[in-house]
């Protein structure tokens, strides 16, 4: 963390770079309202502005004997330690051109200020007290979501769930702590070191430690995602689908066979859950080169899919080819009757007992298509509690802490139930508060701090 210097004054672009009606340059540290005083025209005004007030003025670069305005602003003041970082902030909202963001950037620079690092804001705002690392983590993944669900989840532990909850745990073997060291200064004639302290608690603490664990694959889910990969013969209607779930025309739809030869991919959601959606080249042996590339691609898509939907013409029905796909996929199969509108398509018989899970739909008409997400929904959240009320992890980094909490835990159980000293209960209960602390950031090794803050955007 040599990278962040707290207090010294910092500055950012705060939002992208692309025509917008605002943009924002943010500002951090000591002394750095009287720094944006300077190129202030109210710079009075603004030096004495009370913390979360706006101020009016333009930002005006001097040039010789005059000044030369750059952009009519305001600027928001806040004072500490009534601000995000818990410094003195200033934000100063101009209009969104690149050049007239990047030009007030540049000034701030001039002007005493430091380039913000990637996460610094949220880092100061860290080792001020304004925030924990489940609560800084949520920020960033709030800003890295893609569905509303995802979004969702991630504000719950932005809210505080997530610290709440690792708090309340704390409190149970802290309460059992407290008791054991009373045993050890006023011990009793037991018959057995497990009947000198109540494990209540340390029970009720395992079984939400484990219930914590078990959630991260879930909330991986929605952070991450799945990839879904549409597959088949040429002409099953793989690109009209994707089309059809994505809600806009992205692949070229065609009669003629081999029309898609690469792949395409896109964000969408379904049900909820980040998918990563993939059109492949259809399935058949080919002398062209390029077609026969692709192929090859899809099939290897296929083959790293968390779910592969394989689309069947239903005017058509099933061949040998298609029998040979199923029997081999390894992965999460979904076999899509497609086409179900043409004429005479019922007529065809559905797939045998070599198909699991089999859905008729028309991609054309939209028939079909939301239990068609229902049975994706099912394949993916398959053994994953996803509709847990409490706190859930939000990385892999908490995931760790607590499953290292819970080993702890269990064993200081097991040491009591064997009749091992106390003072080896302790040191589980001990390293399991470690952990712990290691999830909020109370005891946080450097490393750890480097690398979740240099994930997130320059701004934050």
């Amino acid at each position: 963390m040599n990278q962040y210097t707290p207090e010294e004054p910092i500055s950012s672009i705060a939002t992208a770079l692309a025509p917008a009606a605002l943009g924002i340059v943010r500002v951090s540290g000591k002394g750095c309202i009287g720094l944006v005083s300077k190129v202030f025209s109210r710079p009075k005004a603004l030096l004495e502005a009370a913390g979360n007030t706006i101020v009016y003025g333009w930002i005006v670069e001097a040039s010789g004997i005059t000044a030369r305005k750059i952009d009519e602003v305001m600027c928001a003041v806040y004072r500490a330690p009534k601000s995000y970082t818990g410094e003195d902030m200033v934000e100063i909202f101009c209009h969104g051109g690149p050049s007239v963001v990047t030009a007030i950037q540049n000034l701030m620079l001039k002007s005493g200020f430091r380039q913000a690092n990637r996460g610094e804001y949220t880092f100061r705002a860290y080792i001020n007290g304004k925030t924990d690392l489940t609560k800084a983590e949520a920020v960033r993944e709030i800003i890295d979501s893609h569905t509303d669900d995802s979004r969702s989840h991630a504000a719950g532990r932005l809210a505080g769930a997530l610290f709440q909850e690792i708090d309340s745990i704390k409190k149970l073997i802290v309460d059992t702590l407290a008791s054991i060291e009373v045993e050890i200064e006023y011990p009793e004639d037991e018959e057995t070191i497990a009947d000198t302290f109540d494990k209540t608690n340390l029970e009720k603490a395992e079984k939400r430690l484990s219930d914590l664990v078990a959630s991260w694959k879930g909330e991986k889910l929605y952070q991450d995602g799945a990839r879904v990969v549409l597959a088949g013969r040429t002409n099953a209607g793989k690109s009209s689908l994707f089309n059809a779930i994505l809600k806009e025309e992205r692949a070229i739809v065609s009669d003629i066979e081999g029309t898609t030869r690469d792949w395409l991919e896109s964000w969408v959601g379904i049900n909820g859950i980040p998918v990563r959606l993939f059109d492949t080249a259809g399935l058949r042996d080919t002398e062209d080169v390029i077609e026969a590339k692709g192929v090859e691609i899809s099939r290897s898509l296929v083959q790293e899919a968390d779910v592969v939907l394989y689309l069947i013409d239903s005017s058509e029905g099933m061949n040998e080819e298609d029998r040979q796909f199923i029997e081999n996929c390894r992965v999460p199969l979904i076999v899509v009757w497609n086409k179900c509108d043409v004429q005479d398509s019922e007529s065809v018989e559905p797939a045998d007992s070599l198909v699991k899970n089999q859905i008729r739909i028309s991609a054309k008409t939209g028939t079909g298509l939301s239990e068609l997400f229902n049975k994706i929904e099912a394949l993916l959240t398959q053994g994953l509690d996803t509709d847990r009320e409490q706190a859930g992890l939000g990385s892999a980094r908490q995931k760790d802490a607590v499953a290292q909490a819970l080993e702890c835990i269990r064993h200081a159980l097991e040491s009591a139930a064997d009749n091992y000293s106390l003072d080896a209960v302790v040191q589980d209960l001990e390293d399991a508060l470690d952990s712990l602390s290691e999830v909020t950031g109370a005891i946080t090794p450097e490393d750890i701090l480097g690398s979740i803050f240099a994930n997130f955007c320059v701004g934050k």
